[in-house]
């Protein structure tokens, strides 16, 4: 990560900055350690219009880093250092393009597994064109890059690999105390039509049949014998996980920001057999089972 300079000016441009999404989880821990010592001001959407509407329009995921990029030249244009944070997908290409030269840019995000629908033959087929073309001008802006994981690797080249740090996300890792727990499950869920075929909506059945007591954060789960949270902040939730002891994980990503706050609250966390071999640190806190054919009781006595 690049280290600032205490008498030179900054200015952080931030999509999300919200504690209760994994974007506004992992830019603010990115900015923390950014900022040790110094102050940075924290450009977002938010800041820059009180006006609800405009605010709904802008902060739209695939507005708002154009807004961001706009600011970001106003600001290079008054010497002043320039910092990316999110939204960083790797195929969106116009933004590595856009930015300012030697902006700092935030962890990385993307490669998760997508649903079968419309949109995943465009992810596909034309992603990886994306992420090459991104690629091009990573490493023609910048000397090193963060990734947030390393589920992009395979599309990556050993130039660019090399000169790469991965796995970001795991920064955000610190184990807390164990305390009694009373939930048997909290899980975090999100009705989105990418992910809704990598949801285990039959394995949640299963266990709501078992008479397991399960919990969500997130969106709203529609079953009478759950207990919904809905959209809390970070710190709700992690009280929730103290007293959790398991969580599930779709075939998406294995180390969401989730999942990290999981593995800090002493949560086991079932995840696909199939996904046994993207797992590969803090694996003993992972119990492996098909989600196709469950039988999960005695695999959690």
């Amino acid at each position: 990560m690049s280290k600032l300079k205490s008498n030179e000016k900054y200015f952080c441009w931030c999509c999300d900055y919200k504690s209760i999404t994994g974007e506004g989880r992992l830019a603010i821990n990115f900015i923390e350690k950014l900022s040790i010592n110094r102050k940075l001001y924290i450009y977002t959407i938010k800041k820059i219009t009180k006006n609800k509407i405009f605010f709904k329009i802008l902060s739209y995921k695939y507005i708002s880093p154009f807004i961001g990029i706009i600011f970001c030249w106003f600001f290079f244009i008054k010497k002043k250092k320039i910092i990316y944070i999110n939204y960083l997908p790797l195929w969106n290409f116009l933004l590595f393009m856009l930015l300012p030269p030697k902006t700092i840019l935030g962890p990385i995000t993307g490669g998760a597994n997508y649903a079968l629908n419309n949109e995943f033959y465009i992810r596909k087929y034309l992603f990886p064109v994306f992420y090459k073309i991104s690629e091009f001008f990573l490493n023609f802006r910048n000397e090193k890059i963060i990734f947030s994981t390393e589920l992009l690797k395979p599309y990556l080249s050993k130039k660019t690999i090399k000169k790469s740090t991965f796995n970001y996300v795991l920064n955000l890792i610190s184990i807390k105390k164990k305390i009694k727990k009373d939930i048997d499950f909290l899980i975090y869920y999100r009705e989105h039509q990418n992910k809704i075929s990598c949801f285990p909506y039959n394995l949640i059945n299963n266990l709501i049949n078992l008479g397991f007591k399960i919990h969500f954060v997130g969106d709203y789960f529609k079953h009478p014998s759950v207990q919904n949270h809905g959209y809390i902040n970070n710190k709700k939730v992690n009280i929730l996980l103290s007293k959790s002891c398991f969580s599930l994980i779709s075939n998406e990503n294995p180390y969401t920001i989730f999942t990290i706050e999981c593995l800090n609250n002493h949560v086991k966390i079932i995840a696909d057999y199939s996904f046994r071999k993207k797992i590969k640190f803090y694996k003993k806190q992972f119990l492996f089972l098909n989600f196709k054919k469950e039988i999960i009781k005695d695999l959690l006595q």
